[in-house]
């Protein structure tokens, strides 16, 4: 039977590698029912100045699982990022992404296998914010200082949330997902050397989970340690949890040591649905020129495939992928030794040599 799932392209170079990662997905034998729903600043106009309208929610929440292209979202101005509204609305409170090594990629760095757990709902990222100059801010200025703190009265400010009940769930989401994937260790990043109430709640509570999961090998790290770490010595590291701040910017890092944001996918995971997604952005500027690298997308349709328990044919695409790699033939410009390489071909071009190493034209 046919897996329903939500397709959103998404926009800027979103459509192109949605239109490749669903060739290649059909490619495996697998068989999809597509329901394709439109999001994102390109269709802005059509639904009141909503960028996801609640249709595209409600697809999702009935088929359980989405594929979902990058969306852009303005830097400072315009409206808030759908990536993160999408997660809050549907409580995708776990992202899940994968840093590993393939062969014939660009990088300093060989055998790194790092999964980022990153907490989707809570932390600064929350969006709970104080505009600089508003009457609000200055009562929450006067309030923080009637209690001993001082705060310049020309600040914005931003309200950091961490909670038992958030915390506890994605710790116990980076054990039982180390459990299931054969996974060794489990370290709970956080700065609650400085921040005591908020990661100090979060270190307390990641130990109380880690002494309920004595299967599993659990340590922690303060986040700026963390990151030096991850720079000279990746071996070391296994499945990190993280808060949503600090799960963001390490998740990049890790990608950094892989070849780049273009390698790494990402899933979405609450209790009512799953959502998949490359975890670069938009690059508006490349739209429309069958240019950008599509194959973290194409990844991330791998993890779609291991949720939808299609073991078999995401152990095949994820190695048609890799030998498509490490041929370093039919791979785009950021892939190639240099970025003006004639050799270089197109997204769809790429998805045509996955297609071929699957034995498949779609």
């Amino acid at each position: 039977m046919a897996h329903a799932v939500t397709l959103i392209p998404g926009d800027g170079i979103g459509p192109e590698l949605t239109e490749a990662t669903r060739r290649v997905l059909e490619s495996t034998g697998v068989e999809f029912d597509w329901d394709v729903q439109e999001a994102g600043a390109d269709v802005m106009d059509q639904y009141g100045g909503n960028p996801l309208p609640d249709h595209v929610l409600e697809s999702i929440l009935r088929n359980r699982v989405g594929l979902k292209g990058p969306i852009t979202t303005p830097v400072g101005t315009g409206f808030r990022s759908v990536n993160v509204a999408l997660r809050k609305t549907l409580d995708l409170y776990g992202q899940v992404r994968p840093c590993k090594s393939y062969r014939g990629v660009r990088s300093r760095y060989e055998d790194v296998d790092v999964v980022v757990v990153r907490e989707n709902t809570e932390d600064l990222y929350a969006g709970i914010e104080y505009e600089q100059g508003s009457d609000d801010v200055r009562e929450l200025i006067e309030w923080i200082e009637r209690h001993g703190g001082t705060v310049r009265d020309d600040a914005g400010i931003s309200v950091k949330p961490i909670s038992i009940a958030g915390t506890r769930r994605i710790v116990e989401f980076a054990f039982d997902f180390a459990r299931k994937n054969g996974r060794r260790k489990v370290t709970a990043v956080h700065k609650a050397n400085i921040m005591k109430f908020t990661d100090g709640l979060w270190l307390h509570v990641a130990r109380e989970v880690a002494d309920e999961n004595g299967d599993v090998e659990f340590e922690d790290r303060i986040v700026d340690n963390l990151c030096m770490q991850l720079v000279q010595r990746p071996e070391e590291y296994d499945v990190l949890v993280l808060p949503n701040l600090y799960g963001d910017i390490v998740s990049d890092l890790a990608a950094g040591l892989v070849g780049g944001l273009g390698l790494t996918p990402g899933g979405n995971f609450g209790t009512k649905a799953a959502v998949f997604e490359p975890t670069h952005g938009s690059a508006p500027k490349y739209a429309g020129q069958n240019k950008a690298n599509p194959m973290a997308m194409m990844l991330s349709g791998v993890m779609m495939l291991r949720h939808l328990d299609e073991a078999d044919a995401a152990k095949r695409l994820e190695g048609a992928i890799a030998d498509v790699i490490a041929e370093s033939k039919s791979v785009t410009y950021d892939m190639k030794p240099t970025r003006d390489d004639p050799t270089a071909v197109g997204t769809s071009e790429v998805a045509d040599a996955i297609i071929d190493k699957l034995g498949v034209r779609v």
